[in-house]
């Protein structure tokens, strides 16, 4: 009789050890290939960066949190490489613009800021950004 009657169903339920790594390896590559797949027929929106770009265009053109049109140009440089950019300042009835004009397809975004009208004068505005490649 055989001492080990009772192990040889274990013995046989066994997988060795370089055959276990194989299949892992094995499903983590496919793992990686269908996200690669996936992630690449998914369409993705096109990012908006007239968002980030009139905060960059408000500080420039700040002057301890208060906007000074005579800078507006200044906040032009605050636009993303590669793209166009133009700045709108309004309030009181007043309005200043920096940059070329922008096609009906730009990126837009505003921002609430306080406005300079004159020295010792400062009222609610808009800065407006409007961004486009």
């Amino acid at each position: 009789m055989s001492r080990s009657s009772g192990s040889d169903a274990a013995n046989r339920a066994q997988v060795e050890p370089l055959a276990a790594l194989v299949a892992v390896f094995v499903v983590g590559v496919a793992l990686t290939a269908y996200t690669g797949v996936l992630d690449a027929t998914i369409p993705t929106p096109d990012r908006n960066v007239a968002d980030p770009t009139v905060e960059r265009a408000n500080r420039a053109l700040t002057e301890t949190g208060i906007a000074d049109p005579e800078a507006l140009a200044a906040g032009l440089r605050a636009g993303p490489d590669g793209y166009r950019l133009n700045l709108t300042l309004q309030a009181a009835g007043q309005s200043w613009h920096a940059g070329p004009t922008p096609p009906p397809s730009a990126d837009d975004a505003a921002l609430a800021v306080s406005v300079r009208i004159a020295p010792g004068s400062v009222r609610p505005g808009r800065l407006r950004a409007e961004v486009w490649s």
